[in-house]
């Protein structure tokens, strides 16, 4: 068997790579930018959500037709689109008395197309 798993914790490190953390601090976007991505990435942790953005990702679609789909109340997800919106990942159009929504933009659909070819990996 050996060594065939690295053991981290007792590996010493006590050189700093001067230019490569030269580097990587320059590149690095503003803390806001990086919390900003956190609450995004956060929205994603809810299954509800996933399941509406996936439904969003095929079609426009009410909230009454969301939730038929989901078998949940109108209100468990109006609750759910409204984070989706304040998170800037749904959009909305007024037609009539019927509110349909859809994803943002493409990159929304970008994200969450590249997040399930991970996990099925």
């Amino acid at each position: 068997m050996g060594r065939d798993i690295l053991d981290i914790e007792s590996l010493e490190c006590n050189i700093i790579h001067e230019e490569v953390v030269a580097a990587v601090r320059g590149e690095m976007p503003s803390d806001e930018v990086l919390l900003d991505l956190a609450d995004l990435f956060k929205v994603f942790s809810d299954s509800t959500r996933v399941k509406i953005l996936c439904a969003l990702l095929r079609a426009e679609m009410c909230v009454c037709d969301i939730a038929a789909l989901l078998g949940m109340s109108k209100s468990a997800i109006s609750h759910q689109l409204r984070t989706l919106r304040q998170t800037r990942l749904v959009k909305y159009r007024r037609e009539g008395k019927v509110v349909y929504y859809s994803l943002e933009d493409e990159h929304v659909g970008t994200i969450f197309a590249q997040g399930l070819v991970h996990v099925c990996e």
